[in-house]
């Protein structure tokens, strides 16, 4: 079965909507920060987006003619998975439109052939994928910045009992990175009264 990841900027506060200016993906990357997100590129051959993130994608990423960190290649050659009921045409070379139940679709899609399946931004759909259990791993790039307000990773009252450490490192602009997988167990939901 194929690997769910869900990767996310995030504020330091936990927000990863962005309703201020803490993230900017035009930004001159460290390279070592480049390195680590072209290591999880090989490792995917699927990118799962929500219908906004997708058409927030679709309306920079293919017109950055002049991209030198390899993102623009990428996002054009991997296939992407919209999960959307109203989009038809996603406009976008290698988009396939996931309609239907979202949790069902995801499910179906990892247990076909391939590599890892990477989520980002989202929100909606990656709340319902954590609450389906279906995430496999949370790779998180956290800015340092406090946003004060905005939705966060996980969904309220959700709670996952145990998490590991997988991977963590820092970067000179401030940023950190953490890499978790649920630990297999019972769920909270589960726990007899």
């Amino acid at each position: 079965m194929r690997a769910l990841i869900i990767t996310q900027n995030t504020t330091l506060d936990g927000a990863i909507e962005m309703l201020d200016d803490w993230f900017d993906p035009a930004g001159e990357p460290d390279p070592e920060y480049l390195a680590l997100t072209h290591r999880q590129d090989r490792a995917a051959d699927a990118c799962l987006l929500g219908r906004r993130t997708f058409e927030d994608f679709r309306g920079y990423w293919p017109l950055q003619t002049d991209d030198t960190t390899g993102i623009t290649a990428y996002l054009d050659q991997v296939h992407k998975y919209v999960v959307s009921s109203t989009l038809t045409d996603p406009q976008w070379q290698n988009s396939t439109v996931l309609a239907g139940d979202p949790v069902e679709q995801v499910r179906a899609l990892k247990n076909r052939p391939g590599k890892d399946i990477v989520c980002t931004g989202s929100i909606t759909l990656t709340h319902a994928l954590i609450e389906a259990g279906l995430v496999d791993e949370y790779r998180l790039f956290v800015h340092p910045a406090v946003q004060g307000r905005g939705r966060r990773l996980f969904p309220d009252g959700h709670v996952i009992p145990e998490l590991r450490l997988l991977d963590a490192r820092s970067f000179g602009s401030g940023v950190t990175y953490a890499a978790y997988r649920p630990v297999p167990g019972r769920r909270p939901e589960e726990e007899p009264s």
